[in-house]
């Protein structure tokens, strides 16, 4: 497996991620955090979870950010600063053991699309047989999205109506 795409697309949600929490400005962190989504859905994408990767991008790269923004607008210059305390050695030490510690358990995870793993003895073959007999579509995709994970994919719908819903009711003008 080439490494040519996944280890500067994780270098960037670190760099992202860590730069949203080192910023003294709320507006950038909103900017921060809004890239961090979006390459965290590349991620998604990069994995086959399509239909994460697209929750993903438009929840937390689309709505979460434009929500922020616009309240970050409706506020005071100066309530839009950040006054930090300084980091704590625990944690300045733990984070990156835990981050290497995680790193370390990876390894032990099957490489990706490996034949042999457990998903493509079990789940995989399982949804090519029995797609066409029970779901009467020749199209694999689309039998696992809308039957076999349908209450899953449902979810995920809801969660985007829902966030949309919830964003045009705050984001609304009042007449007076």
């Amino acid at each position: 497996m080439t490494f040519s795409f996944e280890i500067p697309l994780l270098l960037l949600l670190i760099i992202t991620a860590a730069g949203a929490t080192l910023v003294k400005d709320l507006v950038s962190a909103v900017f921060l955090l809004g890239s961090y989504s979006f390459f965290l859905a590349l991620a998604w994408a990069w994995l086959g979870a399509v239909d994460v990767a697209f929750v993903e991008a438009v929840v937390g790269a689309g709505l979460a950010t434009v929500l922020f923004l616009l309240t970050l607008f409706g506020t005071a210059p100066r309530d839009a600063r950040i006054d930090r305390e300084p980091f704590s050695w625990p944690a300045l030490i733990g984070l990156p053991l835990l981050g290497v510690l995680l790193l370390y358990a990876a390894s032990d995870l099957p490489e990706f699309g490996d034949p042999v793993s457990p998903a493509s003895q079990h789940v995989s073959p399982f949804y090519l047989e029995n797609s066409l007999r029970d779901m009467r579509t020749p199209n694999v995709v689309t039998s696992v999205l809308m039957d076999y994970r349908a209450f899953d994919t449902l979810i995920e719908t809801v969660v985007i109506f829902t966030s949309g819903m919830a964003c045009a009711l705050l984001l609304r003008r009042r007449r007076t």
